[in-house]
């Protein structure tokens, strides 16, 4: 059976890449740092036994590489780089530790696990899913190093798949606002963005169908790519001003 590692799995995207992944017949490394929310992803799949659990926190480099070690011999299928997490507030007002463990767990882990799982996924015909975001597309006052690391890598994820077209399948996925407990965790006000969510099974069903077509850069569902659309046609000085009012909390 074919397997595949989700970073991040204890939640959000990362249980939905679960529950769908596991209904195309893989057998899933459902990666995380915390057992029992783990257990919870674990509980809502139908073939439990199929699948098992790896520990590691990503901010530290050393547990990351603990983590690239442990999975070494292993004939791995897919790599979905789905961990991460933002920081919002002012930059200069939020703890720095925060915001460069953002720049670890978002952009430094998935280039360090790409690197080291490449060949065997290009020798297994594999997939890699790399989790962007559209606030990759603008620079965001007061969510700034959280935008920075998006487009990073998103850039990141795009130049990969240029240069393995046709060895490797790699999907950049970009999703707008989505109930993910996301802002629970960076501390963004509610209602910011509200009118533009997508659903988490909308974001990963269509990561999937563009993996299925050999892959790409993906915008999931129709107001996340009017979300897009704006963000394209928008001026960035006239962004700018207007996200920094609308943004600040």
């Amino acid at each position: 059976m074919k397997t595949v590692l989700i970073t991040g799995a204890s939640g959000g995207f990362g249980t939905e890449f679960a529950m769908q992944l596991e209904q195309q017949g893989y057998a899933l490394l459902l990666h995380g740092r915390d057992k029992a929310r783990l257990k919870l992803t674990l509980d809502a799949l139908q073939y439990p036994e199929r699948h098992r659990f790896v520990f590691a926190d990503l901010s530290s480099r050393k547990e990351t590489e603990e983590l690239i070690d442990s999975l070494a011999g292993l004939e791995l299928y897919g790599l979905v780089n789905n961990a991460g997490f933002g920081v919002w507030g002012g930059f200069a007002e939020t703890e720095c530790v925060a915001q460069a463990d953002v720049l670890r767990v978002d952009l430094v882990a998935p280039v360090m696990l790409a690197h080291a799982l490449i060949p065997t996924l290009k020798r297994t015909q594999g997939f890699m899913i790399n989790v962007s975001s559209l606030a990759g597309e603008t620079p965001l006052p007061y969510m700034a190093t959280y935008a920075a690391v998006k487009a990073g890598m998103t850039f990141w994820s795009e130049a990969i798949r240029a240069e393995h077209q046709g060895e490797l399948k790699v999907v950049t996925l970009a999703p707008g606002p989505s109930p993910t407990g996301f802002r629970d965790v960076s501390g963004a006000p509610k209602g910011k963005g509200n009118g533009f969510s997508t659903s988490a099974a909308k974001v990963v069903s269509s990561s999937l169908q563009t993996l299925e077509a050999g892959g790409g850069y993906c915008v999931p569902g129709w107001r996340h790519k009017c979300l897009w659309l704006i963000q394209k046609i928008t001026p960035r000085f006239i962004s700018l001003t207007i996200m920094a009012k609308y943004l600040k909390k």
